[in-house]
């Protein structure tokens, strides 16, 4: 018998990591992180993949405190009655806790033809496949990308200064989390490295052939390569086993991002949805809400009241190719303001906050709980109330 506090966590990811690093502060906690890679995936960098100019792949060894387990396999339930998870392989884990950090992917496209030629890239195997793709296609073929946030955006910028012949098909608008004055921007940059930008109400995708796509205006693109970026997805582990979730799967939780259905379980990242108001998802928010769904768990063990959530938003940061790029300055509700830097400096802070993720990882992993404040949005607890009462 051991008198020690197993945690699994499932996903290992920014939130996963982040979560499993911070809880090795007690040293009567085992923890086991269980992911279907043996390496860490840098998702901000799949673009960078699809161009050739990045691996996007990080060693679990300089992220992972040397006392998390890594278990390299897929969950493919979980027993919440038996506090148990099964894998992939067959063999079963028990645990005390649970967190769950599973991530999101691409959501599957709701448009005749999408599923079976255009290429996603919202995982490190469909990024892998589309480089693949992309190798092989000549440099004159015209490749489409459908969506036009940052993946959509920094996909089409990275291919076209390649030399590549890209449209960008946005739907009703470039950017949509974007200020007006920011939004501007990346049109002067994606003008000037050549990319044809579709948006408004005739640039919505219809349907998609393997040499062309209709849109909502009637008119057909020929297209030798279709990238489809539009639309996140998280995978449905949580409402196969049971769990409840929102419409999108996401696992709900309280403000103290508990599962709403068992105390022993808490989520992280994309897959987590407090008090039906999820986080955008993205690394900005995983790398706050790991660590403290730890600390829900860490404060159990000690016999103390979980802290509700606290998660603030600087912005949104965007590449333009290798040499350009846009931070998109927000208020802390993850509303944007009218300031951005763009141009080199804009690519430069890019890269630098790519950097720092990682390192951000690194060093939970080295000094687990050194980091405490967390960047507050004040607005939060106000828009859950009102939520609150107008469900009841």
């Amino acid at each position: 018998m051991t008198d020690k506090t197993h945690v699994v966590v499932i996903g290992g990811g920014y939130a996963g990591v982040m979560a499993a690093n911070r809880l090795t502060r007690r040293a009567d906690v085992t923890v086991t992180l269980i992911n279907p890679r043996p390496s860490f995936v840098e998702r901000i960098r799949l673009h960078q993949l699809v161009g050739g100019n990045h691996d996007a792949v990080v060693d679990y060894a300089r992220i992972l405190n040397d006392r998390v387990r890594l278990v390299v396999d897929t969950v493919t339930r979980i027993d919440s009655a038996d506090r148990r998870v099964t894998l992939s392989a067959g063999a079963a884990l028990d645990y005390d806790y649970l967190v769950y950090a599973v991530g999101s992917g691409t959501a599957g496209p709701q448009v005749p033809g999408a599923d079976e030629f255009a290429y996603p890239i919202g995982t490190f195997e469909q990024a892998q496949r589309l480089r693949a793709v992309i190798d092989t296609t000549p440099a004159t073929a015209a490749v489409t990308v459908v969506g036009a946030g940052p993946a959509g955006i920094e996909t089409a910028a990275e291919l076209a200064e390649q030399g590549r012949t890209v449209t960008l098909v946005c739907g009703e608008v470039l950017g949509p989390y974007l200020h007006p004055r920011g939004r501007r921007s990346v049109a002067r940059r994606l003008a000037a490295l050549g990319v044809t930008v579709l948006d408004g109400p005739d640039a919505t995708v219809r349907a998609v052939t393997r040499e062309t796509l209709r849109l909502s205006g009637g008119h057909t693109l020929r297209s030798a390569v279709t990238i489809w970026t539009t639309g996140f997805g998280v995978p449905d582990l949580a409402a196969r086993s049971g769990l409840s979730t929102d419409a999108l799967g996401r696992l709900r939780t309280d403000e103290t991002l508990t599962s709403i259905d068992d105390d022993h379980i808490v989520a992280a990242g994309d897959s987590a949805a407090p008090s039906d108001l999820p986080f955008r998802m993205g690394c900005q928010s995983a790398v706050q809400l790991g660590p403290q769904a730890a600390e829900t768990v860490l404060r159990r063990l000690a016999g103390t009241e979980p802290a509700p959530v606290d998660v603030g938003f600087a912005g949104q940061c965007i590449s333009l190719g290798r040499r350009r790029g846009i931070f998109q300055f927000a208020h802390r509700d993850d509303t944007a303001k009218k300031h951005y830097l763009g141009g080199r400096p804009g690519a430069t802070l890019k890269e630098l906050i790519c950097w720092s993720t990682v390192w951000q990882l690194r060093y939970e992993s080295r000094h687990p709980g050194a980091r405490t404040w967390w960047a507050v949005d004040d607005t939060r607890r106000e828009m859950v109330r009102a939520h609150a009462d107008a469900v009841r």
